[in-house]
């Protein structure tokens, strides 16, 4: 009897029931579709992050760069002889850390050991800064006096260098130094062996190098050539490709080749290190803080801070404006759609009063009521989750772009060696991403939720008027 009513009168009043399912659809679209951009705007921050960081990384422990003594500028400097050959082509390379002061490899040690830590790793960041080029020798003319000739016989004025000069390129890249013990964390775990091979723990200290698809690729390089840096030469045995984001890295090595071509022995510049409990990063940092002096610890928290740009605006938009926007909606929406079937019910006076005078307890009308709202409701949450669906999928599909901006942190600071890592540091600041609106289960879990609670209160509101009609309420509305 209550479901062969139900469909009858649902059936009757097919556009009244329309008007409450899209009221209730469009609250529950809304809702759906902030929650999964504010998903995608979580994952776009997490590759931003990541390409800093490193994936796996829960935080980075750096010290921060101390400053120029007197007399020391921390420029690059060059030298060169300039010979009497002016064919003969001059090069030279300058290599300085950059990314921080360098801090004692024992370090890595003391910070592993603290609790909390499940692993840490050191690397060392150099920048390269390769100048090669060559002299041209000028020539000496002796000028006339003047107003006299220019014969023989003549006196010579003040001699004259003519032509002669320089001719020089300036190429700068970032270098690694990766610990081959663990390739799983550090500057090189962000990225795949597309091409090669990787580093193996018996090549700690070997002359082997794997660079960067972009840098391969700028400098035609393969597995087949080898890079020179300060005059020594490595085989390239690989080329690596980021996973998520650009790198800022072109060349890797092995940490102790790094730390002799810097003339770093037995330092670091960066440690990475990972939690045991992810829940309690700032417990840990908080106790290498304590336990290790003048050292900066960056966690994940602190660099999504620096992160600026167009990303940041959506992303806080998204989380503030657009989720109570949503909320905003939907509480609207349920408010129609209780006043529209509250609205209804007094057009049913008649109805409901001859039920009750035909013996129809209060309960079994309200129960009619709810029942009705409730399948509103549902009717609402699957248009709602279509809509809402089809709004997160159009935006997957358009991925708009976005910029994010990365401000300065303790681990991204240069050495003063330029390009890369010093002149053109905020090119390689500013990344690219993007934009996706991943559904998830729980959202669509969230939006069912929604549409079952619209059609209680709804059918609370419908339901508690029914109850109070009387009888006699439907003989005074008959004419």
């Amino acid at each position: 009897m209550f479901g062969i009513y139900l469909k009858r009168e649902l059936s009757r009043r097919k556009k009244a029931a329309l008007v409450i399912a899209l009221g209730l659809a469009l609250g529950i679209a809304l809702v759906i579709t902030v929650n999964s951009v504010s998903a995608g705007m979580t994952q776009a921050q997490d590759k931003v992050l990541t390409s800093l960081y490193g994936l796996g990384t829960d935080m980075t422990v750096t010290k921060a760069q101390a400053a120029p003594t007197d007399g020391a500028s921390g420029r690059p400097k060059f030298d060169f002889e300039a010979g009497s050959d002016s064919s003969e082509t001059q090069s030279s390379d300058r290599v300085m850390p950059q990314g921080g002061q360098a801090l004692k490899a024992s370090l890595v040690t003391e910070v592993a050991d603290q609790a909390g830590v499940a692993s840490a790793v050191g690397a060392l960041n150099l920048n390269v800064t390769k100048v090669d080029g060559s002299f041209t020798q000028g020539t000496a003319e002796s000028a006339a006096p003047s107003g006299q000739g220019g014969g023989q016989g003549s006196g010579g004025g003040q001699p004259r260098v003519q032509g002669g000069g320089a001719s020089f390129d300036v190429n700068s890249y970032s270098v690694a130094g990766v610990d081959v013990s663990n390739l799983d964390l550090g500057p090189l775990a962000t990225s795949k062996i597309t091409t090669g091979t990787t580093f193996t723990t018996a090549q700690s200290n070997s002359k082997v190098a794997v660079v960067s698809a972009s840098y391969a690729k700028e400098n035609e390089l393969t597995t087949a050539k080898t890079i020179t840096i300060s005059d020594t030469k490595y085989d390239i045995i690989g080329i690596a490709t980021p996973d998520s984001s650009e790198s800022t890295t072109d060349v890797y090595l092995p940490l102790k080749q790094a730390q002799t071509l810097g003339d770093s022995a037995d330092e670091v510049t960066t440690i990475y290190v990972t939690a045991t409990d992810s829940k309690q990063i700032d417990t840990v940092k908080a106790e290498i803080q304590k336990n290790i002096s003048g050292t900066t610890v960056t966690t994940s928290a602190d660099l999504a801070e620096t992160v600026s740009g167009s990303l940041s605006t959506a992303s806080n938009l998204a989380t503030s404006v657009g989720k109570w926007l949503s909320i905003a909606v939907l509480i609207a929406a349920f408010l129609v759609a209780a006043l529209l079937t509250s609205s209804a019910v007094s057009r049913r006076v008649r109805e409901f009063g001859t039920l009750k005078a035909l013996g129809w307890p209060s309960r079994k009308v309200t129960r009619q009521v709810v029942g009705e709202s409730i399948v509103n409701g549902l009717i609402g949450g699957a248009l709602g989750i279509a809509i809402g669906v089809g709004a997160a999928y159009a935006v997957t599909a358009i991925s708009p772009t976005l910029t994010a901006e990365l401000g300065s942190t303790a681990g991204a600071g240069g050495g003063g060696g330029g390009g890369r890592g010093g002149a053109q540091q905020a090119a390689t600041n500013t990344m690219e991403i993007a934009l996706s609106a991943p559904v998830s289960l729980t959202t669509i879990a969230l939006a069912a939720g929604l549409a079952i609670a619209g059609g209680l209160i709804a059918g609370a509101m419908g339901g508690w008027r029914a109850s109070r009609m009387r009888p006699a309420d439907a003989l005074r509305s008959v004419q």
